[in-house]
């Protein structure tokens, strides 16, 4: 009866544990509606075919059932793991009103449809029990149940001029009616376990390629910077130390071998920020800004007052990605002339917005960008929400888009994968 669909919180991971909260609560939510149909149920029973005897106390308990049906509402709109993982409990009390509604009217009258049309609301329990998608759960309200349904007919045959077949047929239906409703809770729940499991292997293989890709990338920055950029370097030293030649081919052959250096500066530090461990995020995205607006022709305002420069998160990898992405995707296809990026360390953790005046993009052409198995934004999102945080892309307020990415850092600390650097000081 223990048996828990919903995980421990970061056993299996952010996602896993999201997916199967979220197909839970749909099952509590579905409890919700049909308690209140029993409620409904009930009460029009009691009004429309009124008992012989006890419509006052009858009447009391349906009350004190819809309050407290109500209050169960309220509890679980509060969200968590409590109500998931409790509110099983509540289908006994579901049990108990229907048989004992069923039994005060029937067994001291002479003759009651009261309780005859009360105990087919039995055949809801099951149903109930079903959306728990926990078997073991099902099996142990269902078999009460059908004992209830049993008991509360033989109790009232006497007053409803029943045959026993007819009290065993019905006791058969409502059995079948409960193990259907067992079997279906299993074979839903093993879907849900099967969604869960290919979540968790997607993060996993995305984590394994933003891995590789960050890899290759260090050995390409490394690479450029420890030959190429070296020898243009070495080579500028050289020319500044010549003397006796024409000024004006030095000059052009210093200007070029500094312009040379700078873009093999820019690009080093966007295939791989070494700036990240040795300056901060604040400077990476500095330089990222100054390439893409190279590249695109745009004018960018950074604004990172926000965030102090020696600050160190676990995210900084995530969010330099991220917007290295989102400034890609301005300078191909945004046609944009201005770009604003902000970054700030607040109270509800790290946030990052990239915003342009470009054409702007809708969520049907990020979809069709998907399906065409463009994936590059879909894969840094998957990153964010692993990390525990939001990446939403909407329209600008007069033109453009805006990304906003923000990522509790507290909650990054704890998620594998993540390097476990420090808040402050650049260690």
């Amino acid at each position: 009866m223990s048996e828990v669909l919903v995980p421990e919180s970061g056993r299996d991971g952010t996602d896993l544990e999201r997916i199967l909260l979220e197909h839970a609560y749909r099952g509590v939510h579905l409890q919700l509606a049909l308690r209140g149909v029993i409620v409904l149920f009930l009460g029009l029973t009691l009004f429309v075919v009124p008992p012989a005897n006890g419509f006052g106390v009858c009447a009391a308990i349906l009350t004190c059932y819809a309050i407290w049906a109500s209050a169960v509402a309220l509890w679980a709109r509060r969200g968590g793991r409590g109500p998931v993982t409790t509110i099983w409990l509540a289908l006994f009390v579901d049990l108990a009103v229907i048989a004992g509604l069923a039994l005060l009217t029937g067994v001291e009258a002479q003759q009651s449809w009261t309780a005859n049309i009360l105990t087919n609301g039995l055949f809801v329990i099951p149903l109930l029990a079903c959306t728990q998608l926990r078997p073991l759960v099902c099996v142990g309200v269902v078999v009460p149940t059908v004992g209830a349904f049993l008991a509360a007919s033989w109790a009232t045959m006497a007053s409803n001029e029943e045959p026993w077949s007819s009290v065993l047929l019905s006791t058969m239906a409502l059995a079948c009616l409960g193990a259907g409703a067992v079997v279906l809770s299993r074979i839903q729940r093993s879907r849900v376990l099967t969604i869960g499991r290919l979540v968790s292997d997607r993060t996993a293989l995305l984590a394994e390629l933003v891995s590789l890709e960050q890899r290759e990338r260090r050995a390409m920055s490394e690479q450029l910077h420890d030959g190429a950029l070296q020898y243009i370097l070495a080579a500028k030293m050289d020319l500044d130390d010549l003397t006796g030649a024409d000024p004006g081919a030095l000059e052009r052959i210093t200007h070029a071998l500094g312009e040379s250096s700078t873009l093999l500066r820019a690009t080093v530090s966007e295939l791989h920020p070494t700036v990240l461990d040795h300056i901060g995020l604040a400077r990476a995205l500095g330089d990222l800004a100054r390439s893409a607006r190279s590249r695109g022709g745009f004018t960018v305002d950074l604004e990172t007052s926000r965030w102090a420069d020696d600050l160190r998160t676990p995210v900084d990898d995530v969010l330099f990605s991220a917007a290295r992405e989102l400034l890609s995707n301005v300078v191909k296809h945004a046609h944009a002339r201005t770009v604003r990026i902000e970054l700030a360390d607040t109270d509800r953790g790290a946030v990052l917005e990239v915003a342009d005046d470009g054409d702007g993009i809708s969520a049907d052409a990020i979809d069709r960008s998907r399906r065409l198995g463009h994936i590059g934004l879909t894969s840094h999102e998957l990153r964010v929400v692993a990390a525990g945080g939001s990446f939403t892309v909407s329209p600008g307020p007069r033109a453009g888009t805006v990304a906003r990415i923000e990522i509790p850092l507290e909650d990054a600390e704890s998620v594998p994968g993540l390097s476990a650097a420090r808040r402050s000081g650049a260690g």
